[in-house]
């Protein structure tokens, strides 16, 4: 399960994006529409009028953006991570991956720091098919050194694959 280890602004903006995407903060943002709409004959659809409607929503539309950008950016970032996730290991995904989304960002650029150490693992290798997981990565990675090379399955796929290069050049 992921640790929910968040400062007071990440709990507030989390707060937030669940209740403005929400169908009541929908129909409250119309009903607000519709009785600024109403009071309109009642101040002669004076300048006044006009401008508390326009600075409310510029107000709301400001700071909507900012909080809607925070989403992304670490929505984004999880999304990446259980790709990388699924890429690393197609024996099945750690279940330290669930519920990623809620992770605080200080604890996505810590995965995000492993994956790229994962990346380096792999790119030591010369067999694409090779996995790791976010549990076993290093163990598996001396494990493929130490013996796996050695194995029927490998030593075909690699005259496989060196024979595909060479038909290819």
């Amino acid at each position: 399960m992921a640790k929910k280890n968040k400062n007071l602004f990440e709990q507030f903006a989390n707060w937030a994006t669940a209740a403005t995407g929400s169908s009541a903060a929908f129909i409250i943002a119309m009903s607000t529409i519709v009785v600024w709409l109403l009071t309109g004959p009642v101040f002669n659809y004076s300048d006044t009028w006009q401008l508390i409607i326009n600075t409310g929503t510029t107000i709301i539309t400001f700071l909507m953006v900012f909080l809607i950008q925070k989403s992304q950016n670490k929505d984004s970032k999880a999304i990446h991570l259980k790709l990388n996730e699924l890429l690393a290991s197609h024996q099945g995904a750690s279940n330290r991956m669930v519920d990623i989304e809620d992770l605080s960002e200080v604890d996505l650029d810590q995965l995000h720091k492993f994956y790229v150490k994962l990346s380096e693992l792999a790119e030591k290798e010369d067999d694409l098919t090779c996995t790791h997981s976010i549990d076993a990565a290093e163990e598996n990675h001396q494990t493929k050194l130490s013996g796996f090379k050695l194995k029927p399955h490998y030593q075909h796929a690699y005259k496989n694959r060196i024979k595909n290069r060479s038909i290819k050049s």
